[in-house]
């Protein structure tokens, strides 16, 4: 018996079935993958092999499995995403195209014998090619699968007949996989890559994610110094950040299983394969780099002075409005100065008319605050009225009415696209933990209240987000400024009459005269918690 080592963990394999070749490695993953098996249908869904060339520019070509395009359609519609499917978003398209080849269910060896013929005949000189394959690359030689490669990166080779058709196959170590592809590749003047896998959701006895350094990784690295092609160590940029992240916000970065990602750990393995190119010294990809666009972070626009910290405020447009006319409609983070000491925070409004905690995240303006932040800010989050009304149809931003942490996959009316879509309290929390990881200091601030009156009294939404709010406070131990039911109290004195100086517009949007009370209402909570950013008011 041969002891083989995946990731962190030693299993022992089955008899070798030459005693000459190594038994092929365990399927410690345990997740079946049918998409090759809808091979025809999948050849629907995937473009012809060059399809997208731009006249005579060149064409990126990903080549690996469910990790890089999830799914025989790879659209998302199990909640799963392949990272290949946003890897156009870090190169200019009118200069070169990317064309995610990936097909679920592959190994190096099913891939190289079912898939790549075509991706072949595609291939031009100038032509970029990126291989990330591996996580299929075990189980039977000749049954079931049979998809397994011999490990390691030897010249060893086995003859197999394949049980359940016939068929005969000669089958070649995992490095052997690799270099053919990268000599095809050199045969018409085309450019290989090697990448390492994508991390599984697994930790090793150090709390550490596990790493395929010693397998899968090794070999890919060897195989790269041996033919004289770059390599990027897709793993351990990816898991370095998941490391980062601690177990909860990890744990979405996958979806159902332990292998496959969500939208957002598809997107960070995107980042991690594009920044692990454009931070390459390798001379060979210059011209590549040269073709890249969007690898710096999106940031906010902040002019930070030595020894200030730096208050973000995000939300709706309660918080952000016109603020410009006297008597128009005005958000209470224009008034933040009103109440904020400028010499000793700078005050950053962020947030944007119309938004839900759902599209504030989804259209990338969370990850602008977040990627600013720096040990020592604040971020005040108030959210709520507009993650009220339909999911999946009109203007699609609506939440899961609870907090618990729970997600529905929807079809999108009009895109039909697909989007996992999270509760209320879920977006709350992954607000708060990610301005944690950053060493800031979140504080929950709840929505302003609407000038309706119901019984002669202000209305209160204490029994749906007030609660909510409140449910993610305790789960978290967050800071909490209840504005609303501040402001629907100093309301409530004045009377429904007098109420409507503080409204314009409608029951939702605020006066000039209402924002400067919902930013008073905000100090007034922050010295009633004895928040540490109460020091900063005036």
């Amino acid at each position: 018996m041969r002891k083989l080592l995946f990731g962190a963990a030693l299993v022992m394999s089955a008899p070798a079935i030459n005693a000459q070749v190594t038994a092929p490695m365990e399927d410690v993953n345990k997740v079946v993958d049918l998409t090759l098996d809808s091979l025809g249908k999948a050849e629907t869904a995937r473009v012809p092999a060059g399809s997208s060339r731009k006249g005579d520019n060149p064409v990126l070509f990903l080549v690996g499995n469910s990790t890089m395009r999830n799914g025989t359609l790879g659209n998302g519609n199990n909640g799963q995403w392949g990272w290949g499917f946003y890897a156009h978003a870090f190169f200019d398209e009118n200069r070169i195209t990317v064309e995610n080849q990936a097909l679920g269910g592959t190994s190096s060896r099913t891939f190289y014998n079912r898939l790549w013929p075509d991706v072949r005949k595609g291939l031009r000189k100038g032509d970029w090619v990126i291989i990330s394959i591996g996580h299929n690359d075990n189980g039977p030689y000749d049954s079931g699968r049979a998809r397994a490669s011999i490990p390691g990166i030897g010249n060893d080779s086995l003859p197999v007949t394949i049980k359940e058709t016939g068929v005969k196959e000669t089958v070649y170590t995992y490095g052997e996989y690799l270099r053919r592809y990268i000599n095809d590749c050199k045969a018409v003047g085309a450019n290989a890559i090697l990448m390492s896998l994508t991390p599984r959701d697994a930790y090793d006895d150090n709390g550490k994610i596990v790493r395929v350094d010693k397998t899968f990784g090794l070999w890919a690295r060897q195989v790269a110094q041996q033919e004289n092609v770059p390599f990027v160590d897709l793993n351990e940029r990816s898991a370095a950040k998941l490391d980062s992240y601690g177990p909860w916000k990890e744990k979405y970065h996958f979806y159902t299983d332990h292998i496959h990602t969500s939208r957002f750990g598809a997107m960070m393995n995107a980042r991690s394969a594009a920044e692990g190119i454009a931070e390459s010294d390798d001379p060979k990809l210059a011209a590549l780099k040269a073709m890249m666009v969007n690898v710096a972070l999106p940031t906010v626009d902040v002019e930070r002075e030595e020894g200030k910290p730096v208050v973000f405020i995000t939300g709706d447009s309660t918080v952000k409005n016109e603020d410009s006319n006297p008597d128009g409609m005005w958000g209470w983070g224009s008034q933040a100065y009103t109440v904020f000491d400028q010499k000793k925070i700078t005050c950053v409004n962020c947030a944007k008319a119309g938004r839900s905690t759902r599209t504030y995240l989804n259209e990338g303006r969370w990850d602008k605050v977040y990627n600013s932040l720096k040990k020592g800010d604040y971020v005040l989050i108030q959210f709520g009225h507009n993650d009220i009304g339909p999911i999946d149809k009109q203007k699609m931003r609506g939440t899961i009415a609870c907090t618990k942490d729970t997600s529905h996959v929807y079809k999108l009316e009009g895109s039909g696209q697909y989007e996992v879509v999270y509760s209320f309290g879920w977006y709350l929390k992954k607000f708060i933990q990610d301005v944690r990881e950053k060493g800031a200091t979140p504080i929950l601030v709840s929505l302003t209240p609407r000038n309706e009156w119901p019984g002669g009294k202000i209305e209160r939404r204490n029994d749906t987000y007030g609660k909510w709010y409140r449910e993610v406070v305790a789960e978290t131990g967050v800071e909490f400024v209840d504005v609303h039911n501040i402001s629907a109290d100093y309301l409530d004195r004045k009377g429904q009459k007098k109420a409507k100086a503080y409204y314009n517009h409608d029951h939702t949007h605020t006066s000039f005269k209402g924002a400067q009370l919902n930013a008073k209402s905000v100090a007034k909570g922050l010295k009633d918690i004895r928040s540490s950013l109460a020091e900063y008011l005036k």
